[in-house]
């Protein structure tokens, strides 16, 4: 039979009872169906490698659509160095695997290939496809064999072995997770602060299996939930069951609906929690669909909304006990808010919302309608009195419209119907202040920083009350650190200490230990008071006080105080008022304080994730400036790198992945650390964005990016750029001229389809390569267009000298790259004015190009022949004498020699020796082969394989990297 002879082409035959493999087979069949994919697959490639006595086996995946189409998922019996050879295979590899996936049999090939140049010489490779019912190839399963073609029977046992696992792939067990990448290749780029980051918000996520009932949730989840992960049985209607059973109803319905309809779904409910505890919780979903359209998976997220619920209750608790009656009705007159005052005269308010206020039993009062309506049409707060028909007393009804519905005041006038305007003005300045509230709540419910939270009290409260300062103290650790304040001169809050000590005696600390308000209405009681703070009292020109303490679940985190410039009384009113008004800031403070601490540790995450410095190299002076979004707080995905290569030669990389937020900066740490490996691998720029493709496409369906890589060669002065999605970028002429060159414009990151176009410019000496992010030229009040149209006149404003001036000496380069800094802090000062607030993040790269001068590049074409070493040798040793490095000629032609030797041992012409001298002595030989060297181990009686071994011994750095007619192989040595 020859090697490559494929088997199994007749069809399969019974396995014979009473062999191994029939007792194989027996034991498998009689296995239960409670096997993941991946403990499937492992079951059985152990019976085919113990059956066929092989080495060890393996299992590769077929990813449909994929330019390689084979990944290994499972390996068993197999070192490291062998799976990483064999982890992807494509349609063009003449391996064994591939084999059996074009040929749809059973192939059997000996161990030629040069993946398996550390088998034993006799070793072969078995390999069986994964062949479902319609058909379809699902994978294919490998062994690698030590003894020769295997027999009839063994083939029938793997054939038959193929079916079995075809039909448990087809319904495995639910599965917690995937088979995802090969075990070497795990990655952990989540370090600590991100960890600590997520965290700082608790958002838990889930995801139901509508077929089986079964919902998996993460740890946040559960934690929000209150279910122990231990005892928790998986199922959704233990979850179900937590639910608050007035809010049952209504979120039983709106998950129903949204699967009926295949939309999204969005509720707010109460649970009650297994350890009694009672929560507001609040869920967003959407239907995932299987593979025949229908429901198959509901996915969303849900946080702990019981804090902002608390806030608006104490809130409402104040309007519930107001002394009037009190209603709210929407733009329809329907009611939708009553308190208790309202309910003695109208009845219970189950039986009144969504009801007309005329349509109340008891409420008929004549041309009651007509006079709400006349009322609410005048556009102001009015009212008119009517003879309640129930109780035949007068009431004056109070109609204050707003702009979602109108509010509704019920005062009891039957002996007050003669009150004065006084009476009036305390119930306009009530509506007032309940409009107030309504508008601190919204506003509070926007602001996200301690400093947004600062000013927008500022603005809303100090007008409601009359009062003319404002600080806000927060707790931290045993003293009260100043958060912020309004109404006070710069000079006077210098003088004022930054923290107090809990311990002191002042009505700061008195507000927080005893968590009640400290209401001073004059100097003469502060002082009577404290007199220890004499010097508060007197600081600012202030004779009144309400120090209010800021609770969270009956903790305090803080004092809020308000100050007055004149001796007040506080009400019962006010004090009510101010105490809900409290709440509501505690709440929003300490939501901010969440936030803040979440964005210092993504600011920290972000900035460990850019470049520190931006090394120094021959090929281009550079320097960048990334400046942050100013709406909004979270971090952003641009990011920028200067990398170095062979030959002097220098990548210069710009990205910027789209959204912003812990996720895209987490991506975008992955995408650089990416670009730098498959930069370190010399990869064309073609080939690496394909391979940055295919990783953002693997994040999911709304993960994009855009991003340029150019590879500059300081040697011929061509610049390789490939882009995908992004902005072109700008070359700046020795002479100043600017321009934009036109570039192929492929799609994002995440949305291409491979191969990425590629364009060579020459880059005239000195010149300027200004990459950039859309966020310095696009914005909300500019298009893209308009902005490359600045950035080319801010460019060819700005002073920059020609290369002329510009020497190889540090002093020079070190002057140049200040140069360069300034131009970028200047770019990015003229395109996004610090008075303007930007809603995306921006960085700007400027790298001026330097050419190698001719007389440090020396190059000659060898002849393919054993004497091509002593030409090299030759040629080394006039041209190093030349450039006066005698030092390095031994090293250089025992380096060039063993290159060249491998090259007509083992490779094909035509063969070039390539010298440069730079800030090291580069060695390059180049031939017509693809074939890749690999530094082994030799053992003691080997005669060759030490080659380069030597190199990487002789040679401070070395390696390979592939041209359009073969391959290069460098080294580096340091200069004397």
């Amino acid at each position: 039979m020859a090697p490559d002879e494929q088997l199994g082409q007749a069809p399969p035959t019974a396995t014979a009872t009473g062999t191994p493999q029939a007792a194989r087979m027996r034991v498998l069949r009689n296995m239960s169906e409670g096997q993941t994919q991946a403990e499937t697959l492992q079951l059985a490639l152990h019976h085919a490698v113990a059956d066929l006595g092989g080495l060890g086996g393996m299992v590769h995946l077929r990813i449909p659509g994929d330019s390689r189409p084979l990944h290994l998922a499972v390996i068993g019996g197999l070192p490291r160095e062998f799976a990483q050879e064999w982890e992807t295979l494509g349609w063009q590899d003449e391996t064994a695997p591939v084999r059996a996936l074009r040929d749809g049999a059973l192939v059997w090939l000996p161990a030629t290939d040069t993946r398996a140049c550390a088998l034993p010489a006799d070793a072969g490779i078995v390999a069986v496809p994964l062949l479902a019912a319609g058909g379809s190839s699902l994978g294919v399963l490998s062994v690698v064999t030590v003894c020769g073609v295997p027999s009839v029977a063994q083939r029938d046992f793997l054939e038959a072995l193929a079916q079995w696992v075809c039909e448990r792939l087809i319904d495995p067990a639910p599965v917690t997770g995937s088979l995802g990448p090969a075990w070497w290749n795990a990655e952990h780029l989540a370090g600590p602060r991100l960890q600590q980051a997520r965290e700082g918000v608790r958002v838990g996520s889930w995801d139901q299996d509508l077929r089986t009932g079964k919902v998996i949730y993460d740890e946040a989840t559960l934690a929000i939930l209150g279910i122990d992960p231990e005892t928790f049985d998986g199922r959704v209607d233990t979850v179900v069951g937590l639910v608050h059973p007035d809010d049952l109803p209504r979120v039983v319905a709106a998950v129903e609906q949204a699967i009926r309809q295949r939309s999204d779904y969005a509720a707010e409910y109460r649970l009650c929690r297994p350890d009694g505890t009672v929560v507001w919780v609040e869920a967003h979903a959407h239907v995932v669909l299987g593979d025949d359209g229908e429901p198959a998976h509901f996915v969303g997220t849900v946080w702990d909304t019981t804090q902002k619920r608390a806030a608006l209750d104490s809130v409402a608790h104040s309007l519930l006990h107001m002394s009037d009656g009190f209603l709210t009705v929407d733009a329809d007159w329907r009611i939708e808010f009553v308190n208790l005052h309202a309910e003695r005269l109208l009845g219970p308010s189950q039986q009144l919302f969504g009801r007309a206020l005329w349509d109340v039993p008891g409420a008929e009062v004549p041309d009651l309608e007509d006079r709400c309506r006349q009322a609410a049409a005048a556009g102001a707060p009015t009212g008119f009195d009517v003879q309640w028909p129930a109780n035949r007393r007068w009431y004056h009804l109070r109609l204050v419209p707003s702009p979602d519905g109108v509010t509704v005041y019920l005062t009891d006038v039957t002996d007050k119907r003669l009150a004065d305007e006084q009476h009036e003005a305390a119930q306009r300045a009530a509506a007032q202040r309940t409009t107030y509230i309504g508008h601190l709540n919204a506003a509070l419910a926007e602001a996200v920083a301690v400093s947004d939270v600062v000013d927008t009290v500022a603005e809303r409260v100090l007008p409601l009350f009359g009062a003319t300062g404002l600080f806000v103290q927060l707790v931290d650790g045993e003293s009260l650190r100043m958060a912020g304040s309004a109404g006070y001169c710069q000079e006077l809050l210098d003088d004022c200490p930054d923290t107090i000590s809990l311990s002191d005696h002042s009505p700061f600390t008195d507000a927080v230990h005893h968590r009640s308000p400290q209401y001073l209405v004059s100097r003469r009681e502060f002082l009577d008071r404290y007199p220890d703070a004499a010097d508060l009292a007197s600081a600012g020109g202030e004779h009144a006080w309400a120090y209010l303490p800021l609770i969270v679940s009956g903790r305090p985190v803080g004092c809020l105080v308000l100050s007055f410039s004149q001796p007040r009384q506080f009400s019962e009113e006010d004090r009510a008022l101010l105490t809900a008004l409290s709440g509501l800031v505690a709440q929003a403070l300490e939501r901010a304080r969440l936030y803040d601490a979440e964005h210092t540790r993504a600011q920290e995450l972000q900035r460990g994730l850019l470049p520190r410095a931006l090394p120094s190299l021959p090929a281009v002076t550079a320097a960048a400036h990334y400046v942050p979004a100013t709406e909004g707080l979270e971090v952003g995905g641009d990011w920028y790198d200067v990398i170095p290569l062979s030959a002097e030669r220098v990548a210069l990389v710009i990205g910027d992945v789209m959204g912003h937020g812990l996720s895209e900066a987490a991506t975008m740490g992955r995408l650089r650390t990416a670009v730098h490996t498959l930069a370190g691998l010399e990869l064309p720029p073609d080939e690496l964005l394909s391979h940055l493709n295919d990783l953002v496409s693997d994040l999911g369906d709304e993960s994009f990016a855009t991003c340029l890589y150019a590879v500059y060669d300081p040697t011929d002065r061509v610049c390789t750029i490939v882009r995908a999605g992004h902005p072109p970028p700008a070359l700046v002429q020795p002479d100043g001229t600017v321009h934009f060159p036109q570039l192929p414009q492929n799609p994002p990151l995440g949305a291409a389809t491979p191969p990425f176009e590629t364009v060579e410019l020459t880059v005239p000496e000195g010149s300027l390569l200004v990459l950039y992010t859309d966020g310095l030229v696009e914005s909300a009040f500019r298009d893209i267009d308009s902005g490359m149209g600045h950035l080319a006149t801010a460019l060819a404003n700005t002073q920059t000298p020609d290369g002329n001036d510009l020497g190889t000496t540090t002093t020079h380069r070190d002057a140049d790259t200040g140069r360069l800094e300034k131009l970028c802090t200047t770019l990015t000062s003229t395109l996004l004015p610090t008075k303007e607030q930007t809603s995306d993040d921006a960085a700007v790269l400027v790298a001026r190009t330097h050419a190698l001068p001719a007389g440090d590049v020396a190059f000659c074409t060898l002849i393919e022949d054993p004497i091509a070493a002593g030409q090299a040798r030759d040629y080394i040793r006039h041209q190093l004498t030349d450039w006066h490095l005698d030092d390095l000629i031994w090293t250089t032609e025992l380096i060039a020699s063993e290159l060249i030797g491998n090259v007509i041992r083992h490779a094909r012409g035509p063969i070039q020796l390539r010298l440069i001298r730079s800030h090291s002595l580069i060695c390059e030989v180049t031939d017509g082969s693809l074939t890749t060297p690999h530094v082994r181990r030799a053992g003691e009686t080997d005669e060759g394989g030490r080659g380069l071994q030597l190199i990487a011994a002789l040679s401070h750095r070395w390696g390979t990297r592939y041209t359009s007619n073969g391959k290069c192989i460098w080294t580096e040595q340091l200069l004397p």
